[in-house]
């Protein structure tokens, strides 16, 4: 059988959520899955996609093929004002067909995200992310409150998928706590993803 495969698809601004989407990888391999990144290019003011076909460094952008493909998606994006970017809101917007043809119904998603302060919405915004993908039928995990780190943390942290306080230079490193809870949806998406693949086949 194919190893199972998760896709982990964000935007970064700063480097938080590809930091977050590096470590969340980690976890998904960790429970033998495959993970791989995708980003999505940022938009204009007049909101059309402002980017070069592919970034210089880093993951590249996502195709339809790769939400098609993938088993389980985990999906990032820094907080705007309570809710995703609008890079990632953008890209969502394009899935429309993928909705008409029911290609992602059934398999599992969760959510990660990013905020400059504490109570900056970052909550909101793993929410917001979850609305598209219910609209997609996907099965929507979080995170249990069996992860200690989810009870100690002083820094991010949700049950709704995993946060990361990056304060308000965007530059305050993942804490351990964050670190162990980016792991844990990383394994927790792969073992659920596989599960799924095997009941279905």
């Amino acid at each position: 059988m194919q190893s199972t495969k998760i896709l982990i698809l964000f935007y970064s601004r700063f480097g938080a959520n590809a930091q977050m989407a590096e470590l969340i990888a980690e976890g998904v391999e960790q429970a033998g899955a495959e993970a791989t990144l995708r980003t999505v290019p940022a938009v204009s003011p007049n909101h059309q996609a402002s980017e070069p076909s592919q970034p210089e460094h880093g993951a590249i952008y996502c195709q339809e093929t790769d939400l098609v493909e993938c088993d389980g998606l985990i999906l990032g994006s820094p907080t705007r004002f309570g809710n995703m970017a609008a890079p990632m809101k953008y890209f969502l917007d394009t899935t429309g067909s993928l909705w008409m043809s029911g290609k992602l119904a059934g398999k599992p998603a969760a959510v990660f995200t990013s905020t400059s302060s504490m109570h900056g919405g970052h909550e909101s915004t793993l929410l917001s992310m979850m609305l598209p993908l219910l609209h997609h039928g996907m099965i929507l995990a979080g995170l249990p409150y069996t992860e200690s780190a989810l009870g100690e943390t002083q820094t991010g942290g949700s049950p709704y998928g995993v946060s990361h306080l990056a304060g308000s230079r965007s530059d305050l490193p993942i804490s351990e706590h964050e670190k162990h809870l980016c792991h844990a949806m990383g394994k927790r998406m792969a073992r659920l993803a596989t599960a799924i693949k095997n009941f279905d086949s």
